[in-house]
């Protein structure tokens, strides 16, 4: 069944959801749905298998979200709920999604299992229960042969990014973990393309799904209107220096510039930073340590320009994007069009420069063809210095030693910095707690004095020792 296109005005105060969850909905400013969230969230809520073509940055988290823990029951700690996510960065998001969304309920337990953290943790905080477990196919498939994990109180099944983990060869180790599940439970499959694998899945294990696709929504082949896309006609010898020319002309504060190879990662940020941006590399050769510090820096606005390969980028959602640079672009059209789709999210303008060679003319050609409308170009020599100075991100990112371990909380952070530091509320950014290590995001005039003060000050009662990133990078 296609769902229909549903009233966007809907409320969730129209949802038969507890009172204390409309509350909480309310205080977190969730008022009105998205259109995916109006047309999945009913069916959801009366139990329906579900399969929902949905992009990310459309509210799908909430919609799921809310379905499961609608089922849930706070008094018994078993895992009732799974999602399945494609990548770690993905799952973290989710799990944090989730948590906010359950701030209604009486001490509900999320836990993130994915590869790149160590497996006795896990174990051990399997071992004392769980009500909600979000994991990539692989950790989570790790975790049954071992019997740390049990999924037969399961009443929720989520796949997230359907589509993703297929494309990254999970249809065996989902299809795996589906049948560990109990027959009875719900299960709730989105996607933002609809794959021959779709249908596979959900023959396999779904019964009898209810299809919601919305008019004019997610195909692989459509990017958002509201992006802006402008090529350049680029020699192999200028592509690199191309970037800082974009960026001075255009001056994006937060962009992503994608790069075919690792090795043009390393050299595109050494040009970048020695031109004085603040740039960071995301490819697959970084430790999961290096990985996680260089999206936090990112995300909390104290890094302007990521430079990414497109399987270290798969799952990255980056709220605001402003800009996306095709440094050179993909042979394959379907990425292309997953690159240009970070931006332009939530009905913002969206900017995707790409840079072309003559031998790439052909991609651009597939790519107007599969979008159905043809790029602006431009000539690089057109392009002028906005300001003389590249424009410097609004944060910077201190590093405290300690983390969940050590059970400090982003409040315990935000207290000391806005009371015995004596810092403005509004000085102070995004807050992430790893397990050994926490990272706060502060404006960037006040970061040295802030390291300072905390690092002369007490958190939690005890001191610590506080580092800004920008500095430990130097030391690298």
């Amino acid at each position: 069944m296609n769902a229909p296109t549903p009233d966007s005005k809907l409320s969730f105060a129209q949802l038969p959801l507890s009172a204390a969850m409309q509350a909480n909905l309310a205080q977190l400013g969730y008022t009105q749905m998205t259109p995916i969230q109006a047309a999945s969230l009913p069916l959801a809520l009366e139990g329906q298998d579900l399969i929902a073509q949905a992009q990310t940055g459309s509210g799908k988290t909430a919609a799921f979200a809310l379905a499961l823990l609608h089922r849930l029951d706070a008094s018994r700690f078993d895992v009732q709920a799974l999602v399945l996510c494609p990548t770690r960065e993905l799952a973290d998001q989710v799990t944090q999604e989730i948590r906010r969304l359950a701030r209604a309920a009486d001490n509900i337990k999320v836990l993130t299992l994915c590869g790149g953290s160590p497996m006795k943790p896990q174990m051990e905080s399997l071992g004392f229960g769980c009500h909600i477990a979000v994991g990539t196919p692989g950790r989570v498939m790790d975790h049954l042969e071992r019997g740390s994990l049990n999924l037969g109180a399961l009443s929720t099944l989520v796949l997230d990014e359907a589509d993703r983990m297929l494309d990254m060869g999970f249809f065996d180790d989902i299809v795996t973990v589906a049948r560990q599940c109990p027959k009875k439970r719900q299960t709730l499959l989105f996607s933002a393309t609809y794959p021959e694998g779709i249908a596979k899945l959900s023959s396999q294990f779904m019964r009898e799904p209810k299809e919601v696709k919305l008019a004019g929504g997610a195909s692989a082949s459509q990017a958002p209107a509201q992006i802006e896309q402008i090529a350049f006609e680029v020699s192999e010898g200028e592509r690199l220096h191309a970037v800082s020319q974009l960026l001075r002309h255009f001056r994006p504060a937060s962009t992503i510039a994608f790069c075919n190879t690792k090795q043009q990662c390393r050299d595109l940020v050494d040009v970048l930073n020695g031109q004085g941006f603040v740039a960071m590399a995301l490819h697959g050769d970084l430790e999961q340590r290096e990985r996680d510090q260089v999206l936090i820096q990112f995300a909390n606005r104290s890094c302007s320009v990521l430079v990414a390969t497109d399987v270290a980028a798969r799952g990255l959602d980056i709220a605001q994007l402003e800009c996306v640079i095709n440094v050179e672009v993909t042979p394959d059209t379907e990425v292309h069009v997953h690159r240009i789709g970070r931006t332009g999210r939530a009905g913002a303008q969206g900017l995707a420069l790409s840079l072309a060679s003559l031998d790439e003319m052909g991609r651009i050609g597939r790519i107007e063809q599969l979008l159905g409308r043809e790029f602006v170009w431009q000539k690089l020599d057109s392009l002028k210095d906005a300001d003389g100075a590249p424009l410097q991100p609004a944060m910077d990112t201190l590093q405290i030693l300690g983390g969940r371990k050590e059970k400090i909380r982003p409040g315990d952070i935000l207290g000391a910095l806005t009371g015995e530091a004596g810092f403005k509320f509004e000085q102070v950014g995004k807050i992430n707690i790893t397990e050994f290590h926490s990272y706060v995001a502060v404006e960037r005039s006040i970061a040295r004095e802030a390291a300072r003060r905390l690092s002369e000050g007490k958190l939690k009662g005890r001191k610590v020792k506080v580092r800004r990133m920008a500095d430990l990078s130097k030391l690298d």
